[in-house]
Formats: structure tokens, C-alpha cells, sequence
């Protein structure tokens, strides 16, 4: 017995005397062993075991290949592949004594296909390796891959800050454009399109699960071999180029990841060597009521050591190998428990603390979030509080509380109530720690559609559906949380998502208003311009419900003051409010930021005019100063206070343009003042190249 399996052993003796003697909740239970046990990078070390699975070596000029696997019931194992022509006796694996089994076999190299041949009593087994980097196909053979043969190009790479992350959710089989529409795209496809996110702004993407699953198609939650790339989508150094292309664009890559239960179809794992119990699956899953999940009867055994390791092991791959910038753990609510209203599975709940420990403790930078979906606070607490320690997680809250104020046709059914409730729900009282969005993958399928063709069906181009669309997408970049959009919402995608239909590429032109909308909040939520620092801050005050005639109004702010306290405003109604009276924060002049009734966002809109204001001492909405704003139809307005210095704005009124040219002709070849912008004393053609180059904005 290895030091691992004593410390295991060890942690399950613990578990079971706590129960037995304390019965505390699982939550404190799983902080007691998390200290103890599971967040000790002591365990983390001694129950990882390195080399499983087949690994390329070389050793001065001799190379090969060790081939490594966990098969405690077998009797014999062998690999056979094409560097022995699938000989099933030739090269025999050596037991050593702890259910592993492995071998060295000389001038093996990256490329070689390979299976193992299981033998338990009468039984023959050939299986590919559960640890298989590269696959042929989910039904094909495993690959020999050699997991530093990916040059990096990129190194400089920086996270952005968790206050500034905006999300984009893709799919990479319909995000590209696919050479041939009968196959899915692929990575270098997608890589191809990565110019787009970096017009948005994003700056996060979030894939949709890229591991390997049955088929070409498929949303990927089926996953069935967690440590292979979908050979589909491209080779595994196809995966990594798409990240550095990324990272040299000043993106971060998250991927979704499904530890909740694997496959259930294209299933090597499945009885892997020989063993089951009750019909079941094997050393790698429970076989017993904990196997079934609404996906199949393969929930992993989070218990065995061995499997932990193996889920432990592949988030490390994805953060440490590929670089990736966090993961999405899917589903995390069918990992601590049976289901809905399951029993709790206390070793899952740990298993989760010891993962999310293991990266704070080698890269905290790296941005951890779950999909629970039960509004459950432990879920991003620290594992210390006997949370289950991620970053962030998606709100279950927001989405449908926003979609209930912009999807019904009738201005009567809205509720600001629920609205300010979307707005001003935090996990433990942290902006961060949830993720917003009206659109996802479960979102917009699974019988319901993309919002613009829930407000207008059949017609999800109509003025309705963009004006009360955008509205959604207003609240997801400017009330507190980490906002995320799905691919083609930027250009009000209406076909609901399936995974063998690609993005329709055509509507980023026709609807290219929307899209510069969406770049336009996106800036705003990042703090491009220096002008709402506010909206990455961890202070929200909903200071105006009108539910009558259908306005909120709030107030988002880090320290407060100039370029910092941001006034969203949100029309929900279809009539106008001009010389609206709200609160405000301080006393002063409010610029306007951002308003979505500009007619530069679609001709058809109404181009109420969004003006400064200035506050008068009269007090309104339990503040000591109010102000006079006008906001269209279905429309939302931002204000914060203070200029941004740019020294192509010569007149200092937000926006260059005619007006800051005027100036510059009017002082041509005159020496120095506020048009010399380059500095060089003198006005003349490099001040004139300098502000037609930040013309229009």
C-alpha cells in the first residue's frame, strides 16, 4: 500500500468518526478536512501519481514511450499498438503491487496508436487509455502524445483584473466558419474569427466543453475521455495554438469542464479492467444508487483515491499544460449531492475544495467558476468558511428576473421589484462571485429561443426585440457581477442554439448598430475611457423604482467621486420620460456616457437626447440632490461625473469631432495653445494626423 493510499485510507477513517460521533453539517465537515487533509499540498503531492497514462521519454539518444495504468482487478495487462502490429503478448505490463501497472517500450514515439489489453480471468478487454491525450476518435485507437511539443509564441500574457472580465461563451463547432458545412469548425477556424472578440472587447472566452465525445457533434457535455481534445475540432496543439492566438490578442481562454458524470456512450472506462458491482461501471465510477445521474449511471466515485486524482489531475492539465486561464466546472450541484433533492456526497464536496486549493496555491490568478445553479453562498466561500472555494459562479437569479422584464409584449407585467432584486443580489456580499448573463447555452435551447426572437417571434430584427433586448444587455454590463454574452448576441443572433447550425456571420453587418452598441457598454464596464470606474466597483445603491410607469434607476461606485460614481437609467416602458426628475449621489455636472436610443445604433430609434445635467439641491429619492434627465422609449442612459482628459478634445465636450477640427485649422501655423497636440510648438499636420486618428470617438 502506497503512502497515498494510507493518507487516503487515513481521511476516510476520519470522515466516517465524525459523522458517527459529531454528525455536523457537510459543509463544516468538508472545512475540517479540507485543513486536515484535502487542501494540504503534502496530500495533493502524495496522491497525485506522475506518468499515467503514455508518456514519451527520451534519455540521452534513446527514446520511447512509458506506458502506465490503474487496473487493481486485472490479472494481466499488455499494450498493444502499431509500433508491436497490435501484438496482444509481446510487451506485458509489470505489476506494481498498488493496481498500477506499467512499462517502458523503447523508440515509441508521439504519433503511435496504442490500446491496453485487460485480461481478469476468462475476459479479454482491449481499452483505450482513460488517460488517452489524443484520440483517433471516441471509437478509434489512443495516440502517443508528446505534451511539449507545443512552441509557445505568446508569454507575455496578462489576466485581466476580475473586476474588469467580460465573458463570451462559445461553441467551437459553429463559432467558426466550417470549411464544409457538413462538419463542425475547428480550432484553427475559430482562431480565424478571434479579430471579432477583440472589436467587441471582450476580454475572457469561455468554450463550451472541447474534450473528446461520440460523434462530430455534440454540445460536449458528454464527454468521454477527459484528458483528449475533440478530434473534430483539431489536434491538441490545435487547442494551445488557439490560446496563444488569444493570448497574443490580449484574451484569456476558460474552458467548461464535466466531472458530474463522463460519457455515457463511446465508454472504455466503463468496467475498465474486468470489476463491477450491481451491473455497474467499474473501479472508475460508484456501483451503487450514487452512479445515477439524469445523464446516465456514471458519476465517478469520488471516494477512491485514484479517480479523485484523476479529475484533480485533469483541471491541473487544462490550467498548468494548456495554459488555460480558469474553468467552468459544470454541474458542481450533481457532484456534492445525488441530485436536486439527492443526498449530499460529502467526498464530492471535498474533492471540489481540493481542487479549487491546489490552484489558489499554485495560481491564484487563474479564474475558478462553477455552474451550481442553487443560489447556494457556499459555493464561493472559502474553503476555510467550509465553502467549496471557486472564484465566481453563474447566478441562477439574474437571468430569469431580466427576461421577465423585457420578454412580455404588455409594459403592465414588468416588476421593477424584480428588477432591483436582479440587480442587487450578491453572493456573500461580492460583485465578483457571480457571473450575469440573459443568454447561455441552456438559455437559448432546450425549447427556448434567443431573447430578440422571444420578444418578437419570427421577427427578432424588429424594433421591439432590439430596443428590450439591449436592454438586457445593459443591465448584464452595468449592474455588479462578472457580465457574460453568448456568441452572436453582439449581432442579435436569432436562431436558438444547436450544435450543428454556425453562427450566422452575415448578421454582424446588418444589425453592425447593435454590434457597436454592445462594443460601446462593453468599453464602459471595463473603464476604457477613464469615465465609469464605478461599474467594476463592489457598491450598488437602486435608489428609483418607479413601477408605474416602469423606470429604475442605481448608482454602482468603487471609492466614489469624479470618473467613478456611475448613474445607470432604464426605461422599461414604450413612452419617452423627458425632465425626468431622479436622485444624485453629489452635487455638480453629470455627463452622458452611453444612451441606447441613438439613432447611431438604428436609424429607427427616437435619438432622445441625453444631455449633461445639472444637480439641484432638491431632495428626491432619499438623496439631497436631484437632477432632470430625459430617456427614450426602452432605453437606457449612464452618467458619471468629471472630464477625461484626451488632448484631441480641445473644446472638452466628449466626443472629437468637427467642432475639435474647426479649432486646429483655426490656429494653423500659430505657435503652441490648446491645438499644438503633439507638442512640438507649433500647429500644423501632426496635430492634424493626430485627431483624425481618434476622429468619432
Amino acid at each position: 500500500m502506497s503512502i497515498g493510499d494510507i493518507l487516503y485510507l487515513s481521511m476516510e477513517i476520519l470522515k466516517n468518526y465524525i459523522f458517527a460521533c459529531t454528525r455536523v453539517h457537510s459543509s463544516s465537515l468538508a472545512a475540517i478536512l479540507a485543513t486536515l487533509f484535502i487542501g494540504s499540498a503534502t496530500f495533493a503531492a502524495f496522491s497525485t501519481r506522475p506518468g499515467i497514462g503514455a508518456i514519451p521519454y527520451t534519455t540521452g539518444t534513446a527514446f520511447g514511450t512509458t506506458f502506465r495504468t490503474f487496473a487493481p482487478n486485472a490479472t494481466g495487462v499488455t499494450v498493444a499498438g502499431t509500433f508491436n502490429f497490435w501484438n496482444v503478448t509481446s510487451l506485458p505490463l509489470f505489476s506494481e503491487g498498488n493496481g498500477y501497472w506499467s512499462v517502458d517500450v523503447a523508440n515509441v514515439q508521439a504519433g503511435a496508436q496504442y490500446k491496453f489489453v485487460i485480461t481478469n480471468g476468462t475476459q479479454t478487454l482491449w481499452r483505450n487509455d482513460p488517460r488517452a491525450r489524443d484520440l483517433v476518435s471516441s471509437v478509434g485507437n489512443s495516440v502517443v502524445f508528446n505534451a511539449n511539443s507545443y512552441v509557445w509564441q505568446t508569454t507575455n500574457f496578462n489576466m485581466p483584473t476580475w473586476d474588469k472580465i467580460v465573458l463570451y461563451e462559445m461553441h467551437v463547432g459553429t463559432y467558426g466558419i466550417p470549411a464544409s458545412g457538413a462538419t463542425p469548425a475547428t480550432f484553427d477556424e475559430c482562431s480565424a474569427k478571434l479579430d471579432h472578440l477583440v472589436e467587441l472587447g471582450v476580454n475572457m472566452i469561455a468554450l463550451m466543453p472541447i474534450c473528446e465525445f461520440p460523434g462530430d457533434r455534440s454540445w460536449g457535455y458528454n464527454n468521454s475521455y477527459l484528458f483528449s481534445v475533440e478530434s473534430a475540432y483539431g489536434t491538441p496543439n490545435d487547442l494551445k495554438e488557439f490560446i496563444d492566438a488569444a493570448h497574443a490578442r490580449g484574451i484569456g481562454v476558460t474552458t467548461d469542464v464535466v466531472y458530474n458524470h463522463v460519457g455515457p456512450n463511446d465508454l472504455d472506462m466503463w468496467q475498465f479492467d474486468g470489476w463491477s458491482q450491481n451491473g455497474l461501471g467499474g473501479i472508475f465510477f460508484y456501483n451503487d444508487d450514487r452512479a445515477n445521474t439524469p445523464w446516465g449511471d456514471t458519476r465517478p466515485d469520488y471516494g477512491r483515491g485514484e479517480v479523485r486524482s484523476f479529475i484533480r489531475d485533469n483541471a491541473m492539465m487544462w490550467l498548468d499544460e494548456f495554459r488555460m486561464d480558469g474553468l467552468r466546472i459544470d454541474g458542481t450541484k450533481y457532484i456534492r449531492k445525488t441530485g436536486q433533492d439527492g443526498n449530499e456526497i460529502p467526498e464530492g464536496w471535498s474533492l471540489l475544495q481540493w481542487i479549487n486549493n491546489d490552484v489558489d496555491l499554485v495560481a491564484p490568478e487563474k479564474f475558478m467558476f462553477a455552474e451550481d445553479m442553487d443560489l447556494d453562498p457556499y459555493i464561493t466561500k472559502t474553503t476555510g468558511a467550509g465553502g467549496a472555494g471557486f472564484d465566481s459562479q453563474w447566478d441562477a437569479g439574474f437571468y430569469p428576473k431580466i427576461r421577465g422584464a423585457i420578454i412580455p409584449p404588455n409594459d403592465s407585467d414588468r416588476d421593477m421589484y424584480s428588477v432591483r432584486d436582479a440587480i442587487t443580489f450578491s453572493y456573500n456580499g461580492s460583485m465578483q462571485q457571480r457571473i450575469i448573463y440573459t443568454e447561455s447555452h441552456d438559455e437559448v435551447a432546450n425549447g427556448k429561443q434567443r431573447v430578440p426572437e422571444e420578444i418578437s417571434p419570427g421577427d427578432a430584427g424588429s424594433y421591439y426585440a432590439r430596443k428590450r433586448s439591449t436592454l438586457g444587455g445593459v443591465l448584464a454590463m452595468t449592474a455588479p457581477g462578472v457580465p457574460m454574452l453568448f456568441q452572436g448576441q453582439e449581432f442579435l443572433e436569432d436562431e436558438f442554439f444547436t450544435d450543428d447550425v454556425a453562427l450566422d456571420w452575415s448578421r454582424k453587418e446588418t444589425y453592425s448598430g447593435i454590434f457597436s452598441l454592445y462594443q460601446d457598454l462593453i468599453k464602459l464596464r471595463k473603464n476604457a475611457s477613464g469615465s465609469t470606474r464605478g461599474l467594476s466597483g463592489f457598491s450598488t445603491n437602486v435608489f428609483h423604482i418607479n413601477n408605474n410607469d416602469k423606470l429604475v434607476a442605481f448608482h454602482r461606485w468603487q471609492n466614489g467621486g469624479d470618473l467613478d460614481d456611475t448613474i445607470i437609467v432604464v426605461n422599461f416602458s414604450a413612452k419617452a420620460r423627458l425632465n425626468y426628475r431622479i436622485g444624485m449621489p453629489r452635487s455638480g455636472l453629470w455627463n452622458c456616457r452611453f444612451n441606447s436610443d441613438w439613432t447611431g445604433y438604428s436609424a429607427d430609434y427616437s435619438n432622445t437626447l441625453c444631455l449633461s445635467t445639472s444637480t439641484s439641491p432638491v431632495a428626491w429619492d432619499g438623496l439631497a440632490q436631484s437632477a432632470l434627465v430625459s430617456v427614450g422609449p426602452y432605453s437606457a442612459i449612464i452618467f458619471s461625473q468629471g472630464n477625461v482628459f484626451r488632448p484631441q478634445d480641445l473644446n472638452q465636450d466628449g466626443q472629437i469631432n468637427a467642432a475639435d477640427l474647426t479649432i486646429v485649422l483655426s490656429a494653423w501655423a500659430t505657435i503652441g495653445g490648446i491645438a499644438d497636440i503633439d507638442g512640438d510648438g507649433i500647429v500644423g499636420g501632426g496635430d492634424l494626423t493626430s485627431l483624425l486618428s481618434a476622429w468619432g470617438t
